[in-house]
């Protein structure tokens, strides 16, 4: 249980530091210091995603920085996509869903990196305002399989896509972002649960619970450190630490 008390305080950590990041560490947290399966990571994953991303909508409801036209053009073809990267994932090895997995933190990696909130506002500003209906479906289709396929919330890439592809301004791309994780997340747990209940698999809900409050209070200390600390510092250790344990789950999990 101490290791999952550690492993919430670096997700919510992370989330509340740089707003994203906390869903791409969650499976290696409940792989490797609660030493869950990996199919039982993911499906669980999903579930901690939905929980710590529906709080942090709640406040962007409160404070009206929700687009609810984006919210269903993104979030319909996310929650179908999701679904079938689900039930995708409830038929392959799971060591491809790892492999994919590791990608993605290279991808998060490089966006850390380059600091970008920054550069998608930069990029945005010199863009016509104008929603690009059949890219923005297309996008959370796509999102939408790769969160069902290897439990990740993907808000590093739904962000770019609203702000670039939506014509959303950034801090109601973010609100927008936090609603449309949730909902696929949900979509993809429950197809997971369906398989797994099946198997007769049982989840581990005390150590679920732990994780989703840890993230929500852990999230609320990192704002705080944020706002503190030199943040595009953190960011770039952040990106460095994303590569490091890339290159762990590789070698650990899938080859």
């Amino acid at each position: 249980m101490v290791n999952a008390v550690l492993g919430a305080i670096l997700i919510g950590l992370s989330l509340g530091i740089f707003g994203s990041g906390g869903s791409i560490l969650t499976v290696p947290v409940l792989m490797y210091l609660v030493h869950m399966p990996a199919d039982m990571a993911i499906a669980s994953s999903l579930i901690i995603v939905a929980g710590i991303s529906l709080f942090g909508a709640g406040l962007h409801i409160r404070k009206k920085l929700i687009s609810w036209p984006h919210v269903w053009l993104f979030g319909i073809p996310g929650m179908l996509g999701t679904y079938g990267g689900a039930w995708a994932g409830t038929v392959v090895d799971p060591r491809w869903q790892l492999l994919l997995f590791v990608a993605l933190m290279l991808v998060a990696s490089v966006f850390m990196w380059r600091n970008s909130q920054s550069a998608i506002a930069a990029e945005a500003s010199a863009l016509p305002k104008k929603l690009n209906i059949p890219k923005v479906a297309a996008d959370g289709l796509v999102v939408g399989a790769i969160t069902g396929f290897v439990g990740v919330g993907g808000g590093f890439l739904i962000v770019p896509a609203l702000v670039l592809m939506g014509g959303l301004a950034l801090p109601l791309a973010i609100g927008t972002s936090l609603l449309i994780i949730t909902l696929k997340s949900v979509i993809g747990f429950l197809k997971y649960y369906e398989v797994l209940h099946a198997a007769e698999q049982q989840f581990n809900w005390p150590v679920i619970s732990l994780l989703i409050a840890g993230g929500i209070l852990g999230s609320g200390v990192g704002v705080y450190i944020g706002t503190r600390l030199p943040k595009q510092k953190l960011q770039k250790g952040f990106a460095v630490f994303l590569v490091i344990m890339g290159i762990f789950v590789l070698m650990r999990s899938v080859l």
